[in-house]
């Protein structure tokens, strides 16, 4: 049991390190609630979707998240997005 657990701690670490050393390439889009009209900033490095489902992809993909906000400043200033 002991050598099962070492083996899964040194596993752990591996995929630990490898995720640091990989580079982030993180990009972001906006998503608007399909109730409410709210607008929210997504993270596309987030491996699942927004819980509820009532959204649809309100923007495109812009690399940086100030970037992101400069498009919902857009958006609510337009009236497509509530704040």
């Amino acid at each position: 049991m002991r050598r099962i657990s070492m083996l899964c701690a040194a596993a752990g670490l591996a995929v630990t390190a490898f995720v640091a050393a990989s580079p982030a390439e993180a990009s972001y889009h906006l998503i608007r609630w399909q109730d409410t009209g709210f607008c929210q900033i997504w993270d596309e490095s987030i491996p699942t979707t927004p819980w509820p489902a009532g959204y649809h992809r309100a923007s495109a993909s812009v690399p940086t998240f100030v970037d992101a906000l400069m498009v919902k400043d857009a958006a609510l200033k337009s009236g497509s997005c509530k704040w």
